[in-house]
């Protein structure tokens, strides 16, 4: 069995405030993108990694790549529109039976421990997504009215999501919708089951300006 991981790079700095795309943004000197690449090479299962990555920040990422002398083995895929469709180019490159991981690139601090715990889950169940309960209580607001919600029932859904290639092949012909927010509810919408794997609370996704700090106050620990 073989298997892939892939990451996602098409996020920008818009939420950062900074014109800088956020996976290309310094943690403990050194590019987000790179600690989350090499979280992977140096996992047990030893996937092959393929970075999508779109075809204006391709020049931008070789360069850094000789800046850092960073050389983790690793193949650049054309991100499409969406992310949506930008996992479904790197998904057509990839023709062995093997699991998938697809991974956010702005989650650096994903563990090789949890990186192999869901490409072993994902063997014995056919899916498998990383996701940790709620600590927070929860609302859902709907027509402007509140609710509360069972917060034992909510799960934070992180990444890696990891399949088998043949349910991701079925699910990405489909066309995409808006409702497609991951991985997991595009297989989901073709009747799929999804499993879930206790994710870690330390696998934050860099989005704000206070989530850099507290990955290097994590990288420091």
């Amino acid at each position: 069995m073989k298997y892939y991981a892939i990451i996602v790079a098409g996020g920008s700095g818009n939420r950062m405030q900074t014109e800088t795309p956020k996976q290309f943004l310094l943690l403990k000197n050194l590019p987000v993108l790179m600690h989350t690449i090499k979280a992977f090479a140096q996992s047990d299962t030893q996937p092959k990694i393929l970075l999508v990555l779109s075809k204006d920040q391709q020049g931008y990422w070789k360069r850094l790549c000789d800046e850092f002398n960073f050389y983790v083995p690793h193949e650049v895929i054309d991100g499409g529109e969406q992310r949506f469709h930008s996992v479904k180019n790197a998904i057509a490159t990839i023709e062995d039976e093997s699991f998938v991981a697809i991974h956010d690139a702005v989650r650096p601090l994903v563990s090789k421990s949890l990186i192999d715990n869901c490409f072993k889950a994902a063997e014995a169940q056919g899916n498998v997504i990383a996701a940790v309960q709620s600590s927070d209580s929860v609302r859902m607001l709907r027509d402007d009215k509140t609710s509360a919600l069972k917060r034992d029932e909510i799960y934070l859904v992180q990444t890696p999501q990891t399949f088998s290639l043949n349910i991701l092949k079925e699910a990405y012909q489909q066309d995409f919708a808006d409702h497609f927010t991951d991985d997991a509810s595009v297989v989901e919408s073709i009747g799929y089951g999804i499993n879930i794997i206790e994710g870690e609370r330390g696998n934050i996704k860099i989005t704000y300006p206070i989530d850099l700090e507290l990955a290097e106050l994590l990288l420091k620990n």
